[in-house]
């Protein structure tokens, strides 16, 4: 609109100068409209050349066609440069739009990136502490095992060492029965070479005369003698019969014992399972000596819950071994050993 002003004002301007001009020429020439005044003897004539104003009038005519397309030709440069003006401000205000897009999608992009960074701290200090309790966790588990198997070790270093006190005991019973015995002949040899001494003197002092008396002494002495011997006879006996009991009282307690501990053995490898409360499974071990430990030879199960028996069997293959008795006669006891597992 402001372009299509200034032309109209251009234009009147030149239409206002080339309307001068033509009427300067006019003026130019002389050329008078008004009466003449008759003058004596004189005419006056003013000639006008009819080309010369042709001429000036397409000579103002080129002027005003040529300021013409020079003004069409300013309005068309101007209206380019608009156009160009425009498309730049367009393209400008694009550009502007874009990088306000990619300023925004940027900053959401960060925002997002932030969230995520946020989002993996969160997930990584929720791991550490799950790591901190674990680890807390694992070495209290740790723990309790080092004190169960202390308590366990303790428990069988105890029963050992009473193991070698029964020994012991056994060792010393049958030294003072080998010494009471001992005794005993040489208190019957003693006594029986002081009859024979008392025996010679009599028959020396009353051979003749006592002769029924020393026989019928004789046979009184051997009655008591029998009597006293039958009396420590019985009395060694009911020793014996007492000490072989108390024999087997120890050897029964030892394989009890070890059974125990074989028991927990398995125990604490198996695999605990909700379904197994309440349960039990009897399981027969054959064990096979090796000299420093137990291993299994054979395992057969007698009776019991089969999910319970299966869990015992792959419990018993995780033990592999286990420890020997002290006490010999035990250690033949317990070659086929019956077990209940029952967590």
């Amino acid at each position: 609109m402001k372009q299509d002003k200034k032309f109209t004002r251009s234009l009147i301007i030149s239409a206002a100068v080339h309307l001068l001009l033509v009427i300067a020429l006019i003026w130019g020439t002389n050329f008078n409209m008004s009466k003449p005044e008759p003058t004596p003897n004189m005419v006056e004539a003013v000639v006008i050349d009819p080309n010369a104003i042709q001429k000036q009038a397409q000579q103002i005519r080129q002027q005003r066609e040529a300021a013409s397309k020079a003004e069409q030709e300013r309005i068309r440069k101007l209206k380019e440069q608009s156009k160009q003006l425009e498309k730049n401000r367009k393209a400008e205000e694009e550009r502007i739009r874009r990088l306000a897009q990619e300023k925004a999608e940027s900053e959401k992009k960060t925002r997002e990136a932030e969230k995520q960074r946020q989002l993996k701290e969160k997930q990584r200090k929720e791991e550490e502490q799950r790591t901190k309790v674990a680890e807390a966790e694992r070495k209290k588990k740790e723990q309790a095992t080092k004190k169960a198997e202390a308590e366990r070790v303790a428990k069988v270093k105890a029963a050992a060492e009473a193991s070698k006190k029964a020994a012991k005991a056994e060792a010393d019973r049958v030294a003072k029965e080998k010494a009471a015995k001992e005794a005993t002949e040489k208190a019957r040899k003693a006594e029986q070479e002081k009859l024979a001494q008392e025996k010679a003197a009599k028959e020396a002092a009353e051979k003749a005369k006592k002769e029924q008396a020393r026989l019928a002494q004789l046979e009184r002495e051997r009655k008591e003698q029998e009597a006293a011997l039958s009396d420590i006879f019985s009395g060694l006996e009911a020793e014996q019969q007492t000490n072989s009991t108390a024999r087997s009282r120890a050897i029964t307690d030892e394989v009890t014992r070890m059974g125990e501990i074989y028991k927990q053995m398995i125990q604490r490898e198996l695999l605990l399972d909700d379904s197994f409360r309440g349960k039990e499974c009897r399981v027969n071990l054959r064990l096979l000596n090796t000299g420093s430990n137990f291993i299994v030879s054979d395992l057969r199960t007698l009776s019991g819950d089969s999910g319970l028996c299966r869990a015992a069997q792959v419990a018993v293959s995780k033990v592999g071994s286990f420890p020997l008795p002290s006490d010999k006669a035990a250690i033949d006891k317990l070659k086929s050993i019956n077990l209940t597992v029952a967590p």
